[in-house]
């Protein structure tokens, strides 16, 4: 009877009464052959694809191949230039590999046994693969795909700037990442994330700091009915013209404005009202005093009379404005010689 080689690392299984006669046939020498073998199935070997092209990939029998290593790191001779096949031969093997892709040209490879499933490990990352040796229909599987985590799992500072999520690369910093630190958020509110359709710019506008504003508070919230409420004091932005015969204030700068007249100004533009917008302006006279105001045309008042201002030096007078719609204004005054 002879040998055999039907075990899923091709090792010579020797026929009873066989390996009798002397070095290298007898007994002896053949089992340590087996045994090296053994103990290279729980190390690492390179395969070096030669050419770019799909590659038929066999564990030998009865002789040390980097096949039959337990860690598999696969290289290339040339750039590959499309995600290349590598086909496990025989298609009886049934054995477990963690594969390497570490060839050339950023391609991908594909690990096959037969017309089954395959698994595709992308450049320059690592898989933990098996092989079911089912014949023509083999199939590589993914060994890790529902790998359970539970109990304590523990993962080095991410100190990258970029990282993978479900293969697709993500650009967050590792102090950006550190946010997520000490986070309490429970199941149900983390859920909430689940099936979102944003895109990275609509999400980006939480970033209010990025956006030119306030760095302290993220996001604003409103309840259902989309009433924002405050828990405390409202900061709103002071905003200080300068004195001229023409004087611009733009809505869009803050709420509250505040002007000390060393100057008539005969045109007092207003720009970009919106609706709803209103504003406060505190008008301070310089030491002369007298000085005056053109309003826009624009703006109402009661009874349509635009009040006087204070004229005595360093007087102060304070008015309220608001918009609806179009270009009109009203106005009122809040308060006189508030000095």
């Amino acid at each position: 009877m002879a040998s055999t080689y039907t075990n899923d690392l091709r090792l010579e299984l020797i026929a009873v009464g066989e390996g009798a006669g002397s070095a290298p046939n007898d007994w002896g020498s053949k089992t340590n052959v087996n045994l090296t073998q053994i103990a290279s199935a729980f190390g690492p070997g390179t395969e070096n694809l030669s050419s770019d092209a799909d590659v038929t990939l066999t564990l030998t029998d009865g002789t040390a191949d980097a096949m039959k290593a337990l860690y598999l790191k696969v290289t290339s001779g040339v750039n590959l230039t499309a995600p290349r096949v590598i086909t496990i031969a025989p298609n009886t093997i049934a054995k477990l590999w963690f594969i390497e892709n570490a060839t050339a040209g950023g391609q991908s490879i594909v690990i096959s046994q037969g017309s089954g499933g395959n698994v595709t490990v992308t450049n320059s990352s690592v898989k933990v693969v098996y092989s079911d040796g089912a014949g023509s229909g083999a199939a590589v599987v993914d060994a890790l795909v529902d790998l359970d985590l539970s109990g304590t799992t523990t993962a080095d500072t991410l100190s990258t700037t970029n990282f993978t999520l479900g293969g697709t690369a993500v650009s967050s910093t590792g102090a950006e990442l550190n946010i997520l630190d000490g986070v309490t958020s429970t199941t149900s509110e983390l859920n909430i994330l689940d099936g979102v359709t944003a895109t990275t710019a609509e999400l980006n506008y939480l970033d209010i700091a990025a956006l030119g504003t306030s760095a302290a508070s993220k996001a604003v919230t409103a309840d259902g009915n989309g009433v924002v409420r405050f828990s405390a004091g409202i900061a709103e932005k002071v905003v200080a013209l300068t004195s001229g015969t023409t004087v611009a204030l733009d809505i869009n700068d803050g709420t509250i404005y505040t002007i000390t007249l060393g100057h008539n100004i005969g045109t007092f533009n207003w720009s970009n009202p919106g609706a709803g917008s209103g504003f406060i302006l505190k008008i301070t006279q310089d030491g002369t005093g007298g000085r005056s105001i053109t309003w826009p045309t624009g703006v109402k008042w009661a009874g349509d009379v635009a009040p006087t201002l204070s004229a005595a030096a360093n007087a102060v007078d304070v008015f309220t404005f608001f918009h609806v719609t179009g270009t009109v204004f009203y106005g009122f005054t809040a308060g006189q010689v508030m000095s």
